[in-house]
């Protein structure tokens, strides 16, 4: 694990450093109450809670905040693994969900598929300067019911710049 890294992982697990940073990058996380739990290398979990700013006409948390908690759950992962590389950009470019009960509490996001990304970012080249895998978000709801699952398609390639020099 790098420096970046490091410094990463304590901004995103840091209540307070996280609000800040979401504030100027992602600003419906904090409106929406969508937590980092728990963030490593190898995974991350984030909650959203279950109240007026989450919740549907019938009485659930919307589905669009459903999956900003499960992207955010894949995406910090993610950006975890192109710390220290500024030459790799990422894009989501799918998007899957799959909903198996109602979301009326809070509800846990977990994607433990680190290791897969930071395979992928690491067999980037010039050769193979794109690539995409799908990430699994799976929601728990206090009771550890299996309330969703997301299956998220990341894009990651190297900047062109890099592939040149």
């Amino acid at each position: 694990m790098n420096k970046k890294q490091l410094h990463f992982i304590r901004i995103m697990n840091n209540r307070l450093l996280f609000w800040w940073a979401m504030l100027f990058k992602l600003p419906t996380l904090i409106f929406w109450g969508i937590k980092i739990k728990s963030l490593t290398l190898d995974s991350c979990s984030t909650t959203i809670p279950y109240h007026w700013r989450t919740q549907n006409p019938f009485k659930s948390i919307y589905f669009a905040a459903l999956a900003g908690a499960a992207e955010l759950s894949t995406g910090a992962l993610c950006m975890l693994a192109i710390q220290g590389n500024h030459s790799v950009t990422m894009l989501v470019i799918d998007l899957k969900a799959e909903y198996y009960k109602k979301a009326n509490q809070k509800i846990t996001f977990i994607c433990d598929q680190g290791e897969v990304i930071q395979q992928t970012i690491s067999n980037l080249n010039e050769i193979n300067p794109s690539n995409t895998i799908t990430l699994v978000s799976k929601g728990y709801n206090e009771q550890q019911e299996f309330v969703a699952q997301f299956n998220i398609s990341w894009s990651f390639k190297l900047k062109s710049s890099s592939i040149n020099s």
